[in-house]
């Protein structure tokens, strides 16, 4: 570990560093003035393959010219910018301060754009479609990657165009979950529960909740299990927003549907995170795209 907190390899590189340019140096200085007795032919006498002979002409002028010029620039970008270890170089570059300044560049770019909209609340950016086309190209750049271009997600992806949400799907509800993540934990409850037949049967009234096809009488068995659930789940199944809790009592299966995906859920537990973007997108960019995610699941019914 000490390795990695100490300047040894900072000096290394620099040493490195300036022994290969002065080794250059030292390689032009001494083909330069190396002399050798050439052969009356003008040949050092090296042949190889039989008939190639090695001529003992001088360096070419451009070559050498080229070789001083790459040793001076060596030296005088490793003034100004870092190249020696640790050394951060007189004009104090780093492409993390680039970064920040295209960064910054960009935003005070899109600044005037954005401006109209975050005085604007989420219906009425919903309503805009120039707004939407902002919102929609957010949406593809940093969250189609989990919940699909059409916003429908997949397994273990919430499908973000219905009404079933687990933080709550209102716009500040949506924009604190863009903005900070989400980390949803299910820890594993069979020994909570019981025996692997208690579990067994908790899946079955568990799947009793949402009207869904199960056997009565193991969800009987199982109902007096759910009061391990019923802490974070409630004790009608109903979910708990507050903590990311499901409502089981749905048509909604994040995880998978059927007893298997249920006896699972309950033996191992359920660990889903979604990263905050506020690293990402700034506070402007952060309320159309809530707008937009908000609009998806609040599209007026169909006549």
């Amino acid at each position: 570990m000490s390795d990695f907190v100490s300047n040894f390899w900072s000096m290394y590189v620099a040493v490195a560093v300036v022994v290969s340019i002065i080794a250059c140096a030292v390689l032009l200085w001494v083909s330069g003035t190396t002399k050798v007795s050439p052969a009356a032919d003008n040949t050092t006498g090296h042949v190889w393959d039989g008939d190639l002979r090695e001529m003992n002409n001088p360096l070419p002028k451009w070559w050498v010219y080229l070789f001083v010029i790459t040793v001076i620039f060596g030296f005088v970008y490793g003034a100004l910018y870092p190249m020696f270890g640790s050394f951060k170089g007189q004009l104090g570059w780093s492409s993390q301060g680039q970064h920040a300044a295209e960064v910054d560049k960009v935003e005070k770019a899109i600044a005037p754009i954005y401006a109209a909209y975050t005085k604007m609340d989420a219906a009425a950016v919903a309503a805009d479609p120039k707004a939407m086309a902002i919102g929609e190209r957010l949406f593809m750049n940093y969250c189609a990657q989990c919940h699909g271009s059409d916003a429908r997600g997949s397994t273990t992806f919430p499908n973000l165009t219905d009404s079933d949400w687990l933080w709550g799907g209102s716009p500040e509800a949506i924009k604190e979950t863009i903005t900070n993540g989400r980390n949803g934990v299910m820890p594993p409850m069979a020994a909570a529960v019981g025996s692997a037949e208690d579990v067994a049967n908790l899946a079955q009234y568990v799947l009793s909740l949402s009207g869904s096809p199960h056997d009565a009488v193991k969800a009987t068995l199982g109902k007096d299990k759910f009061g391990a659930c019923a802490a974070c789940h409630g004790a009608d199944g109903k979910g708990n927003i507050a903590m990311g809790a499901p409502n089981l009592t749905d048509q909604t299966w994040l995880h998978g549907w059927g007893a298997d995906a249920i006896i699972k859920a309950i033996n191992e537990g359920k660990n889903n995170a979604m990263p905050g973007q506020s690293r990402l997108l700034n506070e402007a960019q952060i309320h159309v795209l809530a707008s937009y995610v908000w609009n998806k699941s609040n599209q007026p019914a169909a006549k």
